[in-house]
């Protein structure tokens, strides 16, 4: 649920991916960067920094201003550089925008897409051989010859055709956005089309902007409601014919999440999910004639992940190996989630990741030096490592990161497979980076390695597990008050989430910041404390992940109460009088019915931006989760906070932005009816036209921020007693 939050509640491991290495472009031993408006080229094993391209550079002919990059990427000769600018943000990310060419060779800057409106290009791409760039603009797909500058339509579509691209829900819940693939050969473009034209709008309410109320509607598919019909087709370059692939199967019962060249210009690699999302498929599709065939099948009695989920949001890309014959695969279908190595039809697989443990994510696939760098902990669940392990034998995983640093390791690795970059954090380790050389993983510069500047900090936080009367066994963290007097009792704070998109107790520097709270939660007198429970993406296995697999807002609370308790017996000086939990979107929905269902637990809330029935959410998430409503319409509407209601006794801060796009503020009047039904008083904030993240706006994060601060301290009073 909630992709944006996913940003709060893996902050911990966002951590890592440090500012040098967001905006990172590798060449070879090279890597560039955007500083102050220029690109820097650093070279390694030294680092030496040098202008690779200046202001004047950037600046078009008959221009006196230069442009301001966001993002680029080289041509695959590197003889040019496409350049991102002037980017505008479709629901999460500025992914629409202007595209410049720059030839380094003449130094020649051209803009693609002049024809076309200001700032509606999106993931324009130059061809393999450098003498187009593709791109989609306002839901169609477009070539521009770079010679000529002429450009051609490729699809012509209007309304609620999407070509090229995705819908909201696709987006949201499949990290889709870039929706078409080079040819190898640079003849043809394999793309999406989704067809939205079946789905219904949403209506968001404008009354801010403009006197007259402005509805700005959003395509999007509540569960229960099929999604999008959706389909791949090529198209020739030459012809402008699209050739659509035959794939078996309703294209309204199925998503198509990932889609690639099957390392060659014939054929298709493509993925296929079932709407409930627990049957997955492989099949090749032959490029010029559509036909199809499976050769991979896999299922779950929960759901299957896809790319993304395993590849740090990225769902582009099929890694193929031993020269195309085989490809790297991700299941959990032993119980753990592992890497495996497939034959390229299919009847052969092989566990390269052997052991009771779960692979984190994968970081890179090394073809040259036969390694698959990967992130694991499988000693501790709130920690994360760096491992390596074989491509062509089964042999058991090495750890690469330092056996001296425990705590949260992340890497970002060149494309080659020679250096990174390593971030190191723990709760009482602020972030140090460093570069380091693979294989060894040492670093190149050990004056400036993490090991030598590493400046550990005091900090009153333990890390600790609990076992629930249930027997589920829960990682935590608890961060004591200043001063704190083992004789007193002092108010306890909870942030939660629980739910799959995220988890919140992890050994980072930071952990113990309420980042809502305006001062300092530990000076003031207040124990913060969090518990991650079973349906949490934790590395425990598969039967922790989906254990709550049609029991969201059942299992996760329950596990929530329980370990709470839990905590009182282990924790004597917790004040059970002043108990507070607080939370955002799911972790807001998880506050609610932790209120609703425990209020002899739980005396205070502060709830943000919460699902309160989950029949309004996303078919994609919602039913990956929880089936279809259709046939078990029950579980939703037992595990929604507003079937608990009457049930409340406590004191409730309810937050939400009116123009949320993701989690509708329908759900706040939903909420507000029952506890009106039952008499319920509570204090509400509604945020006029704010989004999810409840950011825009001059004031707004102060406002939020005071308002919560104000509530927390009047109903959940600081200090030991």
């Amino acid at each position: 649920m909630m992709k944006i939050f996913k940003l709060l509640f893996n902050f911990f491991l966002l951590f890592s991916l440090n500012l040098k290495a967001q905006n990172v472009v590798w060449q070879e031993n090279d890597y560039f960067m955007i500083e102050s408006g220029e690109i820097q080229k650093y070279a390694l094993p030294e680092n030496k920094k040098s202008t690779f391209v200046d202001k004047a550079n950037l600046t078009p002919k008959n221009s006196n201003s230069p442009i301001e990059p966001k993002s680029f990427a080289f041509s695959e000769d590197g003889n040019k550089i496409l350049i991102f600018t002037n980017t505008q943000r479709v629901w999460r990310q500025e992914t629409r925008g202007d595209y410049w060419i720059l030839d380094l060779k003449t130094k020649a800057i051209t803009q693609l897409g002049k024809a076309r409106p200001a700032s509606s290009l999106m993931f324009a791409k130059l061809s393999p051989n450098g003498q187009m760039a593709a791109y989609v603009s306002e839901r169609n797909l477009y070539i521009e010859d770079l010679k000529t500058q002429k450009i051609s339509p490729l699809t012509q579509t209007k309304g609620k055709i999407i070509n090229g691209t995705f819908d909201w829900a696709y987006e949201e819940e499949f990290d889709c956005r870039d929706g078409f693939r080079w040819s190898p050969d640079s003849k043809s473009i394999a793309y999406w089309q989704i067809d939205a034209t079946k789905i219904k709008d949403f209506l968001m309410i404008n009354n801010t902007d403009e006197i007259y109320a402005k509805n700005i509607p959003v395509e999007y598919p509540k569960v229960g409601e099929s999604p999008s019909a959706c389909k791949v087709g090529v198209v020739n370059i030459a012809t402008k014919k699209t050739i659509w692939m035959n794939v078996p199967g309703d294209p309204q019962q199925h998503y198509i999440p990932r889609m690639e060249w099957a390392n060659n210009a014939d054929e298709l690699i493509i993925q296929q999910l079932n709407r409930k999302q627990n049957e997955s498929k492989l099949m090749y599709c032959n490029a010029k004639t559509g036909v199809s065939r499976t050769f991979y099948q896999e299922k779950d009695a929960a759901w299957i992940d896809v790319r993304n989920s395993w590849s740090y949001g990225n769902i582009e890309g099929w890694d193929w190996v031993e020269n195309g014959k085989s490809f790297i695969w991700v299941s959990e279908k032993d119980g753990w989630r592992h890497i495996y190595k497939v034959s390229r039809d299919g009847k052969n697989e092989t566990l390269l990741t052997e052991g009771k443990y779960d692979i984190q994510k994968i970081l890179n696939v090394d073809i040259a030096n036969d390694f698959i760098y990967f992130m694991a902990s499988p000693e501790n669940a709130t920690q994360s490592y760096l491992y390596r392990t074989k491509i062509s034998q089964v042999n058991k995983a090495e750890k690469v990161s330092p056996a001296e640093l425990s705590g949260t390791h992340n890497y970002r690795i060149s494309d080659n497979g020679k250096y990174a970059f390593h971030n190191f954090s723990n709760y009482f380790t602020p972030r140090v980076s460093e570069i380091i050389a693979l294989p060894s993983g040492k670093p190149i510069d050990e004056a400036k390695s993490i090991l030598t500047n590493q400046k550990p900090q005091k900090k009153d936080v333990e890390f600790f597990q609990v076992t629930t009367t249930d027997g589920t066994t829960m990682d935590g963290f608890i961060a004591k008050p200043q001063n704190f007097d083992p004789k007193k009792k002092y108010p306890i704070v909870f942030y939660v989430y629980s739910e799959p998109a995220g988890v919140v107790v992890t050994d980072v520097y930071g952990v113990d910041r309420n980042r809502l709270y305006t001062g300092d939660m530990a000076a003031d007198g207040y124990i913060y404390a969090a518990l991650d429970g079973r349906g949490t993406p934790a590395p425990k296995g598969r039967d922790w992940r989906k254990s709550i697999y049609r029991k969201v807002g059942i299992v996760n609370i329950r596990d929530q109460a329980m370990g709470a308790l839990a905590m009182f017996k282990k924790y004597d000086f917790i004040d059970t009088s002043r108990v507070a939990i607080w939370g955002w979107s799911g972790g807001g929905s998880a506050t609610l019915n932790c209120l609703f269902q425990y209020p002899e637990i739980y005396k205070t809330g502060i709830s943000i931006a919460a699902v309160a029935n989950q029949l309004t959410y996303d078919n994609i998430y919602q039913e990956r989760y929880m089936g279809l409503p259709q046939e078990n319409k029950e579980d939703f509407v037992n595990g929604s906070p507003m079937h608990f209601v009457k049930n409340f006794r406590g004191n409730l801060l309810y937050i939400h932005g009116t123009g949320d796009d993701n989690v509708h503020y329908q759900n706040a009047e939903l909420l507000i009816n029952e506890m009106i039904k039952y008499n319920k008083q509570f204090q509400f904030m509604p945020y006029p036209n704010r989004s999810h993240g409840i950011y825009e706006g001059e004031g707004t994060t102060l406002h939020l921020s005071t308002l919560y601060t104000k509530y927390l301290k009047e109903h959940c009073a600081a200090g030991g007693r």
